[in-house]
């Protein structure tokens, strides 16, 4: 069932330049077919970070999803490349960090390099329209802080829990 934001923003999901950067073969046909059922038209494929970087370069897509794991330049280190103004062409394009791994200390260091959000496999169809609409509904301006270059930060507050003394993200 999807909601009114998401039936307002349709138009502009149909309209989106989606680049997929995924070493997987099949991983990419997967999320290709999720955003071609969710309404994007326009899907660019990567099969590795230097190609990925080089299609940002090329194509200017409005939203690149990016595999963790993939060999030579992983996810992480496409990310900060990606984040660098001065350096690279494209630094605010959106980016969505996708894992197998549900590790704490993955989402929390994909927040930090400057990832607007973390999907973890298998993904559903729900959860990359949700993560598309957070996204382009709720845009989080672009800025820099202490070395962090990337969407402005969700609200963070401190869990009054004895055992832990981390900090959690929370919408």
């Amino acid at each position: 069932m999807k909601s009114a934001l998401s039936k307002l923003l349709q138009p502009q999901i149909a309209a989106l330049k989606v680049l997929v950067v995924d070493d997987d073969q099949h991983m990419r046909k997967v999320v290709r077919t999720m955003l071609n059922a969710i309404g994007v038209n326009t899907v660019y494929e990567a099969g590795d970070g230097a190609t990925g970087l080089e299609a940002i370069r090329k194509n200017y897509p409005d939203l690149v999803i990016v595999d963790w794991e993939m060999p030579n330049i992983d996810g992480a280190q496409f990310v900060r490349m990606v984040r660098s103004p001065g350096t690279f062409p494209v630094p605010d394009v959106p980016i969505i960090m996708l894992s197998g791994h549900g590790d704490r200390w993955r989402v929390v260091e994909a927040a930090r390099i400057g990832a607007h959000e973390y999907l973890l496999k298998p993904v559903s169809i729900q959860a990359l329209h949700d993560r598309i609409v957070a996204i382009i509904g709720k845009p989080r301006p672009t800025v820099q802080l202490d070395g962090y270059y990337g969407p402005l930060p969700r609200r963070l507050v401190v869990l009054d829990d004895p055992n832990r003394d981390d900090v959690e993200a929370v919408n």
